[in-house]
């Protein structure tokens, strides 16, 4: 037998089952595809990007208007794997922009939307006060972009949802399972774990913080950043999703806050301070210490009581999460130059979960040799060399 006729153990092996993991596998068997998925911890495990109970979705995308129509796809597919699981995955309930007009938040906000002619509505200062009265210290020059396209997704149950529909259409799950390196060959690529390898035709790498891992070249930072739940002084109106939609809010200092109201049946708030480069640090995602301290929510707890009065300054309930960070806070997103057999997706720069289900059903595509239905040429993860970036074998190093 020639080697490369050797025999395969499936067509695809998708390692690593975060959000855009276990969507890429679903899009991969609901094609038919012979598909393997691989992770190191159990499915909707609090180790990687895609924990900590819900997601803001919108399709006013400020961090690049060439992923609306990638986030227009997901929610469609969000739908769908909705059907197919019996879940709710996702809570309509539309999504704020605030802050300054021509600010980041705001502008980039209105900049998609201009684009694409997203259906959006324009509050002044004045309407935003009575639509979200939890949000305080709104100055005559601050507006609110209200998406009704947006609303907030569940990202366990998502994850768990897209895994089972992979199950159901035939592809082969191994959790606690650590790949130790990707390695391309003749006969096709070997996916290695300490109790075997896995030989298959081609390779989805969607590792999350550990993607740099398994493909050296990639630039990517690994940021640890806290997560955290308030509980009102009292259970007002004002503090429930209903009244206090999933937001992203630019504060006159540049600094930006993040979350939403309370979930139907719970108490609590989940808010946060966006990076922005100056209050996270980067980790080596094997050896983060994940205990919480003061430090974790200290810029927060002075900007909450006067942007957010009510739900105090200490948080009820913290943890930490994680995300690969590119240069340009895009994407790594289809096939390596030095082999297109080996996709990746990753470098989620904490604005990729929204895109999960679109995500998935692009890797599946590319897998299949068919590209996306819209650019996402500034998501190549060619694009930060002139040297095509191409996986090495490192047997050593962690994975998933």
């Amino acid at each position: 037998m020639s080697r490369t006729s050797a025999v395969k153990d499936a067509e695809v092996a998708v390692v690593g089952l975060g959000a855009w993991g276990a969507c890429a596998l679903w899009q991969l068997a609901r094609h038919g595809i012979d598909a393997i998925g691989i992770d190191r911890y159990g499915i909707g495990n609090v180790h990687g990007s895609s924990h900590g109970e819900s997601r803001m979705f919108r399709t006013a995308c400020l961090e690049h208007p060439g992923l609306v129509p990638l986030a227009r796809r997901s929610r469609e597919l969000w739908a769908e794997l909705e059907a197919e699981s019996g879940e709710v995955l996702m809570e309509r309930i539309g999504a704020m922009l605030i802050g300054p007009r021509e600010g980041r938040i705001v502008g980039g906000a209105l900049t998609a939307a201009r684009q694409h002619g997203l259906d959006v509505e324009l509050l002044d200062a004045a309407a935003m006060r009575r639509r979200a009265p939890a949000h305080a210290g709104l100055t005559d020059g601050q507006v609110g972009v209200l998406e009704p396209a947006g609303g907030l997704t569940y990202p366990e149950r998502t994850i768990a949802a897209a895994v089972g529909a992979a199950r159901r259409a035939g592809a082969r799950v191994f959790t606690d399972t650590r790949v130790t390196a990707v390695e391309p060959g003749d006969d096709g690529i070997s996916v290695h774990t300490p109790l075997r390898r896995l030989l298959v035709r081609s390779v989805v790498v969607a590792a999350g913080p550990w993607l740099s891992q398994l493909v050296p070249g990639l630039p990517l930072d690994v940021v640890r950043m806290p997560t955290t739940w308030f509980t009102p002084a009292a259970a007002e109106p004002r503090f429930t999703l209903e009244r206090l939609p999933v937001f992203m809010r630019e504060l006159a200092d540049g600094e930006v806050i993040w979350g939403h109201g309370t979930l139907p049946g719970r108490s609590e708030l989940k808010l946060g301070l966006e990076d922005g480069g100056r209050n996270f640090r980067t980790v080596d995602p094997e050896g983060m210490d994940r205990s919480v301290s003061p430090d974790d929510w200290s810029v927060l707890a002075r900007i909450l009581p006067d942007a957010v009065p009510g739900v105090g300054a200490l948080p009820s309930r913290a943890t930490a999460n994680l995300y690969a960070r590119t240069p340009d806070g895009q994407f790594v997103l289809g096939p390596l130059a030095a082999d297109p057999r080996i996709v990746v997706a990753g470098g989620c720069n904490s604005h990729g979960f929204k895109h999960a289900t679109g995500i998935g059903e692009v890797v599946a595509g590319l897998v299949r040799g068919r590209p996306p239905a819209f650019p996402l040429g500034f998501a190549d993860p060619n694009r930060f060399s002139r040297s095509p970036v191409g996986p090495r074998p490192t047997p050593s190093s962690a994975a998933l």
